[in-house]
């Protein structure tokens, strides 16, 4: 990334320092606030204090930067909402997280599809990619239910409503 689609440095809050870079899209600054109020609050849910600083890099982009990320790492050659990518320690005594790649035309055309608003689907898929950050997964139902229990708590915490309502109301 270029070192002028840094957007925005978060400073170390409760053990996190994120890089919010925007890559491409049509983001707005009410989605930066957006993107470092709900990794924050997946951080805090997750994570008991400590000293030590790690490092998180969320980028913004449009469907074919993601489109190329997801052909490249997933062999699968469409964009997708949110791609995660975690990292190991770094050497300089901070670790990296990982990095959070957002997709704005998917994730626009879900919430309409959905009858969300973008700001409630952006958080919740930001909380997501955190999740997978910190090790959690949903290959399994066992998984899939631990994450989207934590992905309801999370998001009650920001006020936004359980993203799986309807799922639930189907079973």
């Amino acid at each position: 990334m270029s070192a002028d689609a840094l957007t925005s440095l978060s400073e170390p809050d409760a053990g996190l320092s994120i890089d919010l870079l925007v890559e491409a899209g049509d983001w707005d600054e009410a989605s930066h606030a957006l993107a470092l109020r709900a990794a924050k609050a997946a951080w805090g849910a997750c994570v008991a204090g400590g000293d030590d600083v790690v490092e998180l890099s969320i980028v913004l982009a449009d469907d074919d930067f993601v489109q190329g990320l997801n052909r490249k790492w997933r062999q699968k050659d469409k964009p997708t909402n949110v791609l995660s990518f975690p990292a190991g320690e770094n050497t300089g005594g901070t670790d990296h997280l990982g990095d959070i790649v957002l997709a704005f035309e998917t994730i626009s055309r879900e919430a309409v599809e959905q009858k969300k608003t973008m700001a409630d689907h952006f958080s919740h898929l930001v909380v997501h990619g955190m999740l997978h950050l910190m090790g959690y997964d949903h290959e399994d139902e066992g998984e899939a239910e631990d994450m989207e229990s934590l992905e309801r708590d999370i998001l009650a915490g920001l006020g936004i409503a359980d993203p799986y309502a309807e799922d639930l109301t189907e079973n």
